[in-house]
């Protein structure tokens, strides 16, 4: 961005050199066709903002059961955190056209339509994986946290 009073807040490229969480698997940055981690914003990408990372997933076919060291890992913030997915269905945007698996708290749950979902500081949730994939999915999740972790 230009050199600007607030063009410092406006991210057009990804983070480098992230630090994955020990929860996490590697997340490789965006490519054509293959989707990936777009962007993330931490307090060292902007001095002060909070944790936003965004990552799109694209179609595959559904798997018989999540790969061995595959998805997230189980694991809690000391903040709350959102989680989004959001379907790219053109006749209805519901339709998340993926089937996910998200565990909170112990409880298995399958996603199938876009949604939001609130974790509150301290619950554990993982593991988290996309079993089918069909369409595009738009993932970001966020926390008033200013790292990841």
């Amino acid at each position: 961005m230009p050199k600007t009073k607030y063009g410092h807040l406006i991210v057009t490229e990804l983070k480098k050199n992230i630090k994955e969480a020990p929860w996490s698997p590697l997340v490789s940055s965006v490519a054509p066709g293959k989707g990936g981690r777009l962007f993330f914003l931490d307090n060292e990408v902007v001095p002060g903002a909070f944790y936003l990372e965004c990552v799109w997933i694209m179609p595959r076919p559904r798997t018989a059961a999540p790969k061995t060291g595959a998805g997230v890992k189980p694991h809690s913030h000391n903040y709350d955190e959102v989680i989004c997915f959001f379907g790219t269905n053109p006749e209805d945007f519901y339709d998340l056209g993926a089937e996910v698996e998200l565990t909170l708290g112990g409880e298995k749950h399958t996603l199938t339509k876009s949604c939001i979902v609130f974790i509150p500081k301290g619950l554990e949730h993982g593991p988290l994986n996309f079993i089918k994939v069909d369409r595009p999915v738009f993932h970001f999740t966020s926390g008033p946290g200013r790292m990841y972790f």
